[in-house]
């Protein structure tokens, strides 16, 4: 059997072992990537999740992971609602996890938060972070009360819109105070006159601003934006994003947190 014998130039030895040596610093030592927390994104009544694409583009582009969910709002009562909106939306959370200390945090518009309330009440979530709620009926809506009565109510609203009122049906009012850090962002400008006049106070169409408020809360804000647009506004989006960073809404220098 011939035996070739293959020559290799000192040089060559030389960039083999650099090559090599840097490789072995580089599995060594290079600094993994951070995965961002969680934000879990639910819109509101009659509404679906392209109603908080804005949102969650934005969310997205200030370095967390979102998952932007769409449920049924309409075809099941708000108890039958929260479980299967939430915990598919947690174990996506899951799997997009690197880091045990990654925290999954909710913005959520009207009803949603009421979901996030409901869900809580009855799991625990070990990991849960920071909840921002953009014009939850937390204390229920008189527009409910008033409206409720009249057949198409239901029929365009379901079980989930007739819980929303101030009355023995309420949801909201059945849940108690928050145990979970929750930022309150209200609406103070209304493009619904009609459906104002059916409100006792400052409201954004459809809550009035004392209804957003929740016994527990962190912070509350009043801005000047509508229900049906609010998740939407720059203004908005910016303080959402700001709370989720900082657990406060941000103000100017003289204002205190409410």
């Amino acid at each position: 059997m011939e035996i070739h014998s293959v020559r290799i130039h000192p040089r060559s030895i030389r960039k083999l072992a650099a090559a090599l040596l840097s490789a072995a610093f580089l599995s060594v030592f290079t600094i993994p990537t951070i995965a961002a927390d969680c934000v879990i994104l639910l819109h509101g009544l009659a509404k679906s999740d392209d109603s908080m694409k804005n949102l969650a583009r934005a969310i997205g582009d200030a370095k967390f992971t979102t998952v932007n969910v769409d449920y049924p709002s309409t075809e099941l009562p708000i108890e039958k609602l929260a479980g299967p909106a939430i915990a598919p939306a947690l174990d996506r959370c899951a799997t997009l996890r690197t880091e045990e200390t990654d925290q999954v945090h909710f913005v959520t518009h009207s009803m949603g938060g009421i979901l996030v309330r409901q869900y809580l009440s009855k799991v625990s979530i070990p990991n849960l972070g920071r909840v921002v709620m953009l014009g939850p009926p937390n204390q229920g809506s008189e527009v409910v009360d008033k409206l409720g009565q009249f057949p198409g109510f239901h029929f365009i609203f379901g079980d989930a819109g007739m819980q929303l009122g101030t009355g023995n049906l309420s949801i909201p009012n059945q849940l108690g105070a928050a145990t979970f850090d929750v930022g309150i962002i209200a609406g103070t400008r209304s493009i619904n006159p009609l459906l104002s006049t059916l409100l006792p106070s400052t409201d954004d169409g459809k809550v009035t601003v004392a209804r957003t408020r929740l016994e527990g809360m962190n912070d509350h804000l009043e801005m000047p934006v509508t229900h049906v647009f609010m998740m939407k506004n720059p203004g908005v989006i910016e303080q959402a994003i700001h709370y989720l960073h900082h657990g406060y809404f941000k103000r100017k220098v003289d204002e205190t947190a409410e």
